[in-house]
């Protein structure tokens, strides 16, 4: 079964250009991608959470405690930052399993094997996230 042969070996196998776009081996490339990130997210979510439980000591030095505080919150932000790109990953686990990963929301095109494997979450092409980047430009500098 080719699915157990990329599961065992995940690092030696790369998309390449000169296979059919999504086929059932880069669909599970990428499937397998996104699944190692989320579990890596959680995995430190779960540190991060333990550890705030554990340092709740209180720091007699005001500026201590003061760094100790925006360590803190510098950290639920990244953790906050990690949630919403959870629920990246979970939308594009969805387009895996509904056929339409790797495929330009707006274009219909193919989004591009480097692409997505450098932003696995990426729902627009190159060019497609250009030109909105662009545009959103155009609207900040008015």
């Amino acid at each position: 079964m080719q699915t157990a042969t990329v599961l065992k070996e995940p690092d030696t196998y790369r998309p390449s250009d000169d296979e059919p776009f999504m086929n059932e081996r880069q669909l599970e490339y990428f499937k397998q991608k996104l699944l190692g990130w989320k579990e890596e997210i959680l995995r430190e979510s779960r540190e991060t959470v333990s550890h705030l439980q554990t340092e709740t000591e209180n720091h007699a030095d005001l500026a201590d405690r003061a760094s100790s505080e925006t360590d803190r919150a510098l950290e639920l932000r990244t953790r906050d930052r990690q949630r919403k790109l959870i629920s990246k990953i979970d939308q594009a686990l969805r387009r895996v399993e509904d056929g339409s990963y790797g495929y330009c929301e707006e274009t219909g095109e193919p989004i591009g094997l480097a692409r997505l494997d450098a932003r696995p979450t990426a729902t627009l092409s190159l060019e497609a996230q250009e030109r909105h980047e662009r545009r959103e430009r155009v609207h900040r500098d008015d």
